[in-house]
């Protein structure tokens, strides 16, 4: 089933965003900008987090996140042992979440807002499992470019 396949890929990579975190030289690094990066590698992170706790655990698994998007990308110096609990957290969310969606839940109606094109809760996941990977891939580029 699809879901399977999603909570292996989530896990996956979410486990990759935890070893580029780890492998910065320096905590700081991780905070970096500069003319041509406008997003840290810290903010993506904190950026995925936030995501997936909204999109799949608030919305499909009623966890009762409150999403701060601003945050996810103003916080700065957010220590590293805190980065890897919530991404440790949030992957418990989505295996939680994921494991008890049925395939008819996967064929409804999935609407971030009344102005979106009609998609299933199919699509959006397998959008949201793409737009990990897009921002794995950033920072992946972000350490290997900056972290002196």
């Amino acid at each position: 089933m699809l879901t399977e396949a999603l909570i292996k890929l989530f896990n996956r990579d979410l486990a990759k965003l935890k070893a580029e975190i780890q492998l910065y030289k320096e905590e700081s690094n991780l905070w970096i900008t500069d003319k041509t990066v406008s997003n840290s590698a810290g903010n993506l992170a904190l950026h995925l987090v936030g995501n997936l706790n909204h999109f799949i655990g608030a919305v499909l698994g009623n966890t009762g996140y409150v999403r701060q998007r601003d945050l996810e990308f103003s916080l700065k110096n957010v220590p590293v042992a805190e980065v890897l609990k919530q991404i440790d957290d949030t992957t418990v969310v989505i295996e939680s979440t994921l494991s008890k969606l049925s395939q008819q839940d996967l064929q409804k109606e999935y609407r971030r807002n009344p102005f979106e094109d009609y998609m299933t809760t199919e699509f959006f996941l397998m959008h949201l499992a793409m737009h990990l990977a897009y921002h794995l891939g950033q920072i992946n580029y972000h350490r290997r470019l900056l972290d002196y």
